[in-house]
């Protein structure tokens, strides 16, 4: 990083294209993650009527909620590369149809076994998508936007639960018994359908390249593809083949820290509504509400973290320092596990911390990949990271079970965070700084 850079984006009018190519990609693609994730957590909320009657202890939940990742690990990087090849727009579109309909299909579980099935379905149907997206983003955005514009789109990750939890709470709630239906089956039902309907509008929604954008003038192609070119002539020697983003070291480097980023991420993800009941709410709508409120945090983390870090054009310690206030806020909460407040407060801290440092930490790959090697590199990581989903469920789940406390999971989350910082800094700061 130079202190006399200038970046291209500051030719007038450059702004203005991007703010259309903005408001035409973003929304949808966040919509897109919002559908995503919030078919991948909402079995936190099930869990509390539905572990009853599928007779799943809590190691075993712990067991089906993280067997979704072993099909994600497993799926991500072939995933990836078929995008790469058929092209984002049917890719994408064929991931968010299939998943809508698997995690629909959780509506007929009637025993574990199906629930477990269900669940790893589901990991390989959803493989792919975040890493896809990402990869997508860099044929539309220079490095020095990028980061914003990743923090716009995963602003559906805290949304899911922002709107998420509360509607899911609601659907339990209220339409337990309907139509002789459970109120768990009425909410993977209802919350299954919207995945199927973005999927089919994707095909409509997502030119393939800035070229085949119709709503773009030549001129305003033409701009673009010069930021294009000129963050690419910037970055110097990048990787662009298949080995060069699976036999990398920095790509293995940055599984590792989105690893420890993700165990902090799903343990809050797919336990609050447990931690928030043991505090002493019994009612599954105020339990919804109440787990909305750390994620509203997370988006507010998101949004400043990464404007600060694409204004000073600094990474790294935009994501060791939530780190360390993440770790902190967590292994705090081990000592107020009865108290609601500090239970909503703390884990507010602390989403807003780890997860705020996600969109930062999503940056980085792009900065020394191109092509091939991009695609195969944010996969990977994604994939490493996502061993995190099946540890830290299992972690949590045999936690409970064995000691009737959080604690000891919550205390390994937050050392691996701290640990992953060691990570951070091993990065070349003149390599991601950018």
């Amino acid at each position: 990083m130079t202190a006399e850079f200038t970046p291209p984006a500051a030719v007038a009018g450059v702004d203005a294209i991007y703010r259309k190519i903005t408001w035409k990609l973003i929304p949808f693609l966040c919509l897109c993650y919002l559908a995503a994730y919030l078919d991948r957590i909402n079995v936190g909320l099930a869990k509390l009527q539905m572990a009853s009657q599928l007779e799943l202890s809590e190691a075993a939940f712990g067991l089906g909620a993280g067997l979704f990742f072993v099909g994600y690990i497993l799926f991500e990087v072939p995933s990836n590369l078929i995008l790469q090849r058929v092209g984002a727009r049917l890719w994408i579109a064929r991931i968010m149809i299939s998943w809508g309909l698997l995690s629909a299909a959780t509506m007929l579980v009637t025993t574990p076994f199906q629930f477990y099935v269900l669940r790893f379905l589901l990991g390989v149907a959803e493989a792919g998508f975040l890493p896809g997206v990402l990869f997508y983003l860099t044929r539309w955005y220079p490095s020095w936007r990028r980061g914003r514009m990743i923090s716009l789109f995963m602003i559906g990750l805290p949304l899911s639960s922002i709107v998420g939890a509360p509607l899911s709470g609601w659907i339990i709630s209220h339409f337990d018994q309907h139509l002789g239906l459970h109120g768990w089956q009425w909410m993977f039902l209802l919350e299954g359908a919207p995945s199927v309907l973005l999927g089919i509008l994707a095909v409509w929604a997502l030119p393939e390249s800035v070229q085949q954008a119709r709503w773009l003038s030549d001129d305003e192609k033409d701009v673009i593809s010069e930021q294009l070119w000129a963050d690419k002539t910037e970055s110097g020697e990048t990787k662009h083949r298949f080995r060069d983003g699976f036999f990398n070291l920095k790509v293995w480097m940055l599984g590792g820290i989105d690893f420890s980023i993700l165990l902090s991420a799903y343990a809050m993800g797919f336990w609050l509504p447990t931690f928030i009941r043991n505090a002493g709410v019994s009612n599954v709508t105020d339990i919804g509400l109440l787990t909305a409120i750390p994620s509203v945090a997370a988006l507010f983390g998101m949004l400043l973290i990464s404007a600060s870090s694409d204004r000073m054009r600094e990474r790294r310690w935009h994501i060791i320092v939530p780190f360390i206030i993440g770790a902190a806020a967590m292994a705090a909460s081990t000592q107020y596990s009865g108290h609601l407040l500090a239970t909503v407060a703390l884990f507010s801290v602390a989403q807003a911390a780890i997860i705020g440092a996600v969109p930062v930490f999503f940056s980085l790959p792009a900065t020394f990949l191109q092509g091939t090697a991009a695609a195969t590199g944010f996969a990977l990581a994604c994939s490493l990271a996502n061993i995190a989903g099946l540890v830290s469920n299992s972690v949590m789940g045999l936690a409970l079970d064995i000691t009737g406390s959080s604690s000891g999971a919550l205390w390994f989350f937050a050392v691996c965070l701290l640990l992953s910082s060691l990570l951070v800094v091993a990065l070349p700061p003149k390599l991601v700084n950018r």
